[in-house]
């Protein structure tokens, strides 16, 4: 803090001791130079008192510089009056030896004065060795759980319904854009990383480690079929990240999916059939979102937007039978417990890399080291060339895992034996710890894009032979 210069008030010369007049600048009999004033005394540190005292003289030293700190004038210590006044008895201030400034020194605490506990009132001195010695009490402050502004996430007060608290400071709300109006931290997304474990199903999704955003989604659900046995869905959708809206998209895809499914399925429709409906269902939510697309194009009306999109994969466990749909390049991979026995891919990319795989122009590491690799062929949405649902039917003879997944996985386990390499041994008994392990994976790998895994154990009947494949 800055100094500022004060005059001097002296009475007779400091050299020669020669009584001076008001308004002396030299001294009539030496002539010392009256305008020098003495070195102001070293600052020494104050503390905070919670309470004024009254009385003080102007020109004291403040003892603190927070609300309610006490001010203490004079060169003097307090000493309790009998009335209950306090009087500033005049005292030697130890360890000086440069003169004191005008208007009084700062105050220094007597031998014994303990500076951690600041004192409310002032004590009398000892009464059994008269030394004079404080002891200051604890300061009566109010609770900081009940000052405005402040939270403390163990012991505030809960807040109103509805309110959300900063996740960083966790004391300022949340406002409708996703920032702290205490320290304008953003918030997380809630789609930044989602968990759901149902029974036995599990799906984890993240952003990843480079997207500003989730544009995976996902819907995992149990049901019953009309003899009562389970059937045990999971669907993913990837958004396209070129279209507009594409997290929208995936959302509504996967929402819509699952709807159908949970309608068909305890009606009694074949699981295959049933998912073929469920891919139609979604591509009609995706493509009803082309129709309130607007939005941008209000301010700019030439501007040209792709319409939203996005990728789906599902699995439904039902009736012993294991059936996948997919459009777009999200896969289902076969785990079996055994892991001596071949995992197996049971899907086939709509993308450029399959395409040129199926058609004899490249082979497998060719196809998927070109940059055009990812360029899908088919997906969800209003421009989509046509709508072409493939689903896949099988019966396996032995148990094992269903891991349903965007590309954002398996781009870091491309082939089946790569990824049941990563799939944790235990994952059929925990699937949601094993579906947080394989996303692990993916950011441990980079994170490029969203991941989204999703996994079903599949268990068999001992007695169980034999195995069924069919396509349409």
């Amino acid at each position: 803090m800055s100094q500022m210069h004060q005059e001097t008030a002296l009475s007779r010369c400091p050299n020669c001791e020669e009584p001076l007049e008001s308004g002396d600048l030299f001294c009539g009999a030496c002539g010392y130079d009256l305008s020098v004033v003495p070195a102001p005394p070293q600052d020494h540190p104050t503390i905070a008192m919670a309470a004024p005292v009254e009385g003080g003289a102007p020109g004291g030293t403040a003892l603190g510089g927070a609300p309610g700190g006490t001010t203490a004038s004079g060169p003097g210590a307090p000493t309790a009056a009998a009335s209950g006044s306090v009087e500033w008895s005049a005292a030697p201030v130890a360890g000086r030896s440069e003169p004191p400034a005008p208007g009084g020194a700062p105050v220094h605490a007597p031998a014994g004065v303990r500076f951690d506990r600041p004192n409310t009132s002032v004590p009398s001195p000892d009464p059994v060795s008269g030394s004079g010695d404080f002891e200051l009490a604890a300061p009566v402050a109010p609770d900081p759980r009940t000052s405005a502004g402040v939270a403390f996430p163990e012991t505030a007060l809960t807040p109103p319904d509805g309110t959300k608290l900063c996740v960083a400071c966790r004391a300022g709300h949340v406002d409708p854009d996703g920032y702290c109006e205490n320290c304008g931290h953003a918030q997380p997304r809630e789609r930044d990383h989602m968990e759901q474990e149902l029974g036995s199903v599990a799906a984890v999704s993240d952003r990843g480690l480079r997207h500003h955003r989730n544009e995976d989604s996902f819907a995992v659900s149990t049901t019953a079929l009309p003899d009562g046995s389970p059937a045990v869905v999971a669907i993913v959708c990837d958004g396209v990240s070129s279209a507009s809206r594409p997290d929208e998209a995936s959302a509504a895809a996967a929402i819509a999916a699952n709807e159908s499914l949970l309608e068909s399925l305890p009606r009694g429709a074949h699981p295959q059939q049933a998912m073929h409906e469920a891919i139609v269902a979604a591509a009609e939510s995706v493509n009803s979102l082309a129709h309130d697309d607007g939005r941008a194009q209000e301010h700019d009306p030439h501007h040209h937007q792709n319409a939203p999109a996005c990728t789906l994969v599902g699995a439904v466990m039902a009736g012993g039978l294991l059936v996948v749909g997919w459009v777009g390049d999200s896969r289902v991979y076969w785990v079996p417990d055994d892991r001596t026995t071949p995992p197996a891919r049971l899907t086939e990319d709509d993308s450029w890399a399959a395409q040129m795989v199926a058609t004899g122009l490249m082979n497998d590491a060719e196809a998927y080291a070109d940059e055009r690799a990812h360029a899908i062929t088919g997906w969800l949405g209003a421009d989509a060339y046509e709508l072409e649902p493939h689903t896949a039917s099988f019966k396996p003879d032995r148990p094992g895992l269903v891991v349903v997944c965007t590309d954002g996985l398996w781009n870091y386990a491309e082939s089946a034996a790569e990824m049941a390499a990563v799939v944790p041994p235990d994952a059929h008994e925990r699937p949601l710890h094993g579906a947080q392990v394989l996303v692990g994976h993916a950011l441990d790998g980079g994170g490029h894009d969203n991941v989204t895994v999703a996994l079903l154990p599949f268990a068999v009947p001992p007695q169980g032979a034999g195995s069924a494949y069919s396509t349409a």
